[in-house]
């Protein structure tokens, strides 16, 4: 009998010795609770990639792809792929060069590239990396079937001029590439791009990424989407 009693008595402690590691693996398997950021203006933000961002309020909807600047660490440069639209029912509007600017790490707030800025510095090799680095931008409101040129830059051997405004409205999908000049090089750390639109101000998130943080997004890219949509959900009356 002893021996008997002995055995379940091993055989209890061993099952819940067992239960315990069990709950301890479930836990350290729940996805992670990132910090979403917050734009300090009202809007609606989206993920639609890894290095894919979106932002939109009642007036517009901007949308932006950076996947070459996370890989441009210490450069002098930071490419955006970008695109604009205005939401349905909004007048058109003359966006202007100095409507955009690039919010960094430390506080500051860089204006816009110019052109002869562009020309001037070294960007072919950030261009060609971009041509293999980048994600489709592609997601617009459905009023926003027509093709448009975000033109506020162009090569010297480039067919077509550098614009310094660019006409939206909400049927068009006005796509182009944006160019920052980064004192100090690119740096880990959330940026803002800020859009000043007519009436109301867009900040659109890109964050970029450590190899640590790169990782940890792509394994629970699912969970974290679902907290950005929670997070910026419309409110419940």
């Amino acid at each position: 009998m002893k021996t008997n009693l002995i055995r379940t008595c091993l055989l209890s402690a061993l099952i819940a010795v067992a239960a315990h590691v069990a709950i301890i693996a479930a836990q350290s398997q729940q996805p992670p609770t990132v910090q979403i950021p917050q734009p300090g203006v009202p809007q609606i933000m989206t993920m639609e990639g890894k290095f894919v961002r979106a932002a939109y309020n009642n007036e517009g909807y901007v949308i932006l792809g950076y996947q070459a600047a996370n890989r441009s660490i210490g450069e002098d440069w930071l490419l955006l792929e970008v695109g604009m639209t205005l939401r349905e029912g909004v007048p058109a509007y003359t966006l202007k060069r100095e409507a955009m600017s690039l919010e960094v790490p430390d506080g500051k707030t860089i204006p816009l590239a110019t052109t002869e800025e562009f020309r001037a510095g070294s960007t072919q090799g950030l261009q060609n990396r971009a041509k293999v680095q980048r994600d489709s931008i592609n997601y617009f409101p459905p009023t926003a079937s027509r093709a448009c040129r975000l033109g506020f830059f162009s090569d010297l051997s480039d067919p077509v001029m550098a614009w310094d405004q660019v006409e939206l409205d909400q049927t068009r999908a006005c796509v182009g590439r944006l160019y920052f000049k980064i004192p100090g090089g690119v740096a880990y750390g959330q940026h803002w791009l800020n859009v000043k639109l007519e009436k109301s101000v867009l900040r659109v998130p890109l964050r970029i990424l450590t190899a640590d943080e790169e990782k940890l997004l792509s394994k629970n890219y699912k969970a974290i989407d679902k907290q950005v949509k929670e997070a910026f959900a419309p409110k419940k009356k």
